[in-house]
């Protein structure tokens, strides 16, 4: 048997890698490793992952104020925004921490028998006003989440979203992990070619995936890359498929 023989019934078969994504090619959950008999190249995926907490969040509340005139409307909304921003100054959150926007304005308008809107027949105006915290003191404002809706027992209409979680050193993170993922490519195709008596040679191309931010303990994967933001925990993942030659 020649040695193109024995490479292709000693060295084809699957191996199981983590999962990743490689360009637009989707990396199952097994992973995959290519021999190529022609030029005696071995294609192996890598891949490193990291659990982080995020360092960053941000949370949006909306003052919502409604009234049969513009005037009305705002000088309730007036009253209750800095009664908001008080508050969260109260739980420790610094102003410089705190945006406000500007003040967006609706027509809420009548409607007829047939349920469409006349636009001529305005019934009230809705006013509303954003109030928005970015902080590194992920906890505090977590909790300040949580517990806003106690402001409605001062009869402010106040909708809060949900926080957004964020890590913001992730760009210096990538190169890191690029460089273990391939590392990993190296030593799985070390190991892949030591099993059947063979040694991988020169590098002959290496392609990196797109970073994929998930939530913790999720699998989900995405052409374009996952972000999550819901979730204050996340597993980062990178991927890099490499290519050796076979000595």
């Amino acid at each position: 048997m020649d040695r193109t023989a024995m490479l292709l019934g000693g060295l084809a078969l699957s191996v199981g890698l983590s999962v990743g994504m490689i360009g637009s090619a989707r990396v199952v959950t097994e992973g995959l490793v290519a021999i190529k008999s022609q030029d005696q190249t071995i294609t192996v995926t890598g891949s490193a992952k990291r659990r982080l907490r995020s360092d960053l969040v941000i949370w949006r509340s909306t003052v919502t104020q409604r009234a049969p005139d513009v005037a009305t409307a705002y000088k309730q909304l007036a009253r209750q925004v800095p009664q908001v921003t008080a508050y969260l100054q109260k739980k420790g959150v610094p102003p410089a921490e705190i945006i406000v926007s500007s003040v967006s304005t609706h027509k809420v308008l009548g409607r007829d028998k047939e349920g469409r809107e006349q636009p001529d027949v305005i019934l009230s105006y809705e006013l509303e006003q954003t109030v928005e915290i970015r902080s590194s003191a992920v906890d505090r404002v977590e909790k300040i989440a949580r517990e806003a809706t106690e402001l409605i027992n001062d009869g402010i209409l106040l909708e809060s979203a949900e926080p957004q979680y964020l890590y913001t050193k992730l760009g210096e993170l990538k190169i890191q992990m690029l460089a273990e993922a391939a590392k990993d490519a190296k030593v799985r195709a070390e190991q892949i070619a030591a099993s059947t008596g063979s040694r991988i040679g020169k590098l002959r191309s290496a392609r990196m995936g797109v970073m994929q931010v998930n939530a913790a303990d999720s699998s989900e994967i995405s052409d374009t890359g996952v972000n999550d933001t819901a979730s204050l925990e996340k597993d980062i993942m990178a991927v890099v498929q490499s290519s050796f030659s076979l000595d």
